[in-house]
């Protein structure tokens, strides 16, 4: 990522429906009756960078990386999202190859605000200096089953830091 111009859509300012919204929204409610968070990518077309117009849920492992080691990975699904990796790219690079690019990696949190964790940024970061890709990062809060809200997120390579950026749902979108 350092040789390379950013991605506008990694620089946040996005647009996105109401109705993509809802579906964001409702795939972490359905997360939150598993006890987990929800998790996926949300993609666009190439010629339109800033517009954001549909939703790839991945499956987030760490329920079942906890039942198979929890010495190794102590925490739950319901603390942190974990997507294969290997998968993550697959869905990454098909999405490319279609025109349309994935754009944001979205991501609940059950009980507690939306807003951007140390473990959000060790897992978008991959253990590196900055993020692995070139994405913005949406968190959608919920509560006892009900959304509170959400926030996006971008890399500010000056401030080496996560900042909140402006997510724009319109009722209608080209």
């Amino acid at each position: 990522m350092h040789d390379r111009p950013r991605q506008p859509w990694a620089l946040g300012d996005l647009v996105l429906s109401a109705s993509l919204l809802e579906q964001i929204y409702e795939e972490a409610r359905a997360a939150y009756e598993r006890d987990e968070e929800s998790c996926g990518l949300l993609v666009g077309p190439a010629a339109a960078p800033l517009l954001v117009d549909g939703l790839v849920p991945m499956k987030n492992r760490a329920n079942a990386l906890h039942g198979l080691d929890p010495e190794t990975y102590p925490r739950t699904g319901r603390m942190y999202f974990d997507i294969d990796p290997l998968a993550f790219d697959r869905q990454v690079r098909a999405r490319e190859a279609e025109g349309r690019p994935a754009k944001v990696l979205y991501h609940s949190h059950l009980d507690a605000g939306a807003y951007f964790s140390e473990t959000d940024a060790a897992a978008t970061t991959m253990g590196g200096q900055e993020p692995a890709y070139e994405l913005s990062y949406l968190v959608t809060s919920v509560y006892a089953g009900k959304v509170a809200g959400h926030a996006l997120f971008v890399w500010d390579p000056a401030a080496r830091a996560f900042v909140e950026s402006r997510l724009r749902v319109e009722s209608s979108v080209p």
